[in-house]
This record gives structure tokens, sequence and C-alpha cells, in this order.
């Protein structure tokens, strides 16, 4: 499966898509065409833990939760589920293999094997 989650109107998606070749791969607008349960348990799955594409950068983490807070896995999958915007983006599906955010290093592996395809 070859897959990236993004946000359309997202700066850093566009920056990191405009990028990379995407040529082939399935480009999914998340605010567009919401994240199925059955998309988010197969990237859990991937990742190893939900907590893996959490972001708690976004505006409404800070408005709901508290820093201290810890949240489980299954509260992690229903605000992602919920809210598009805890989703940490992007995220890339690439034949068995989850790029997970705009980090350099994530961004950088993502590359090299978005170029090795």
């Amino acid at each position: 499966m070859k897959r990236i989650f993004y946000l359309s109107s997202c700066d850093t998606c566009k920056r990191i898509l405009n990028s990379w070749n995407t040529e082939g791969i399935y480009l999914q607008d998340i605010k567009k065409e919401p994240i199925t349960p059955a998309q988010l348990d197969k990237m859990i799955t991937l990742a190893g833990s939900a907590d893996a594409f959490f972001s708690r950068r976004a505006r409404k983490y800070k408005q709901l939760c508290s820093k201290n807070r810890k949240l489980g896995d299954s509260e992690i999958r229903k605000l992602i589920l919920d809210e598009y915007t805890f989703l940490k983006r992007p995220v890339l599906l690439f034949n068995g293999q989850i790029f997970i955010g705009n980090s350099p290093k994530v961004v950088k592996d993502a590359t090299e094997q978005l170029l090795n395809q």
C-alpha cells in the first residue's frame, strides 16, 4: 500500500509533498476524507502504538488536555478519529513501512524510500 495522509491546508505538509515524488501514491487529505478506524488500526499496528501519531502541538490538545495527563492508546485513537488535527502529519505508508510526522530525520528517511521505489 502506498498512501500519504496529510492536510491540504498545512504549509508544512505542502512543502514536504512538493519535495517528494508522489506519483502512484494515493494522497488522502484527512479533512476531506477522514481516516477510517481500520486505517488507523493498521497504522497503529505498524508503528507499535497510537502515541506515535498523536500531535501534542494541536491547539485542541492544549484546550482539552493537561500537559501532564497520560493518554492511553484507546483514548488517543478516539481523539484522532474524532478530530483530524490530532494526527501528527504527514503520514506515509509505503511498502509495509510507516513514516510519521515532519521531523528532519523522518522526512529524510521517507524521501530515500520514495527515491528507491
